[in-house]
């Protein structure tokens, strides 16, 4: 298995739901020793009231978080490039191709379901949120070692 990248970037179609979750959810586990951000091919104007709610669930606060888009990480971006690029949407993954190793070392795509399209009551679109949530927690725990304490 891989190691801990130093920096993952997340990116989606709109930095909205998926990569500001995932961003949040690495934080969550990782705190500052990895460098960690998101951002959308097309950003939105908000983040979801409802990534918001499902993400605050389980810690993470993602409600003021400003959407952003590729341009926020131009070629003199202060950090530098990251070491991981994960690609949450198929437009996101075949934009994100295009931009290694300038914006990135490597990428990985990760399809994960947008649950803006869930229909239903409130309750199950939270249902399906939750999922999303879930199973990109489940998938950063099986990606990313826990660095050992001892």
């Amino acid at each position: 298995m891989p190691g801990l990248p130093r920096s993952v970037l997340f990116v989606c179609s709109h930095n909205a739901i998926r990569s500001p979750m995932a961003e949040a959810l690495m934080r969550l586990q990782f705190g500052s020793l990895v460098r960690v951000d998101s951002a959308g091919i097309r950003p939105a104007e908000e983040v979801s009231a409802m990534a918001a709610v499902v993400t605050d669930e389980v810690g993470g606060d993602i409600a003021t978080r400003q959407p952003k888009g590729l341009e926020a990480f131009g070629e003199y971006y202060e950090d530098g490039p990251f070491d991981l690029i994960v690609s949450l949407s198929p437009e996101a993954h075949h934009t994100m191709l295009d931009l290694i190793p300038a914006l990135g070392g490597e990428a990985e795509y990760w399809p994960t379901f947008d649950p803006s399209l869930a229909e239903g009551s409130r309750d199950q679109v939270l249902m399906e949120f939750r999922s999303v949530r879930d199973g990109l927690a489940k998938r950063i725990a099986a990606r990313f070692p826990r660095p050992s304490t001892g």
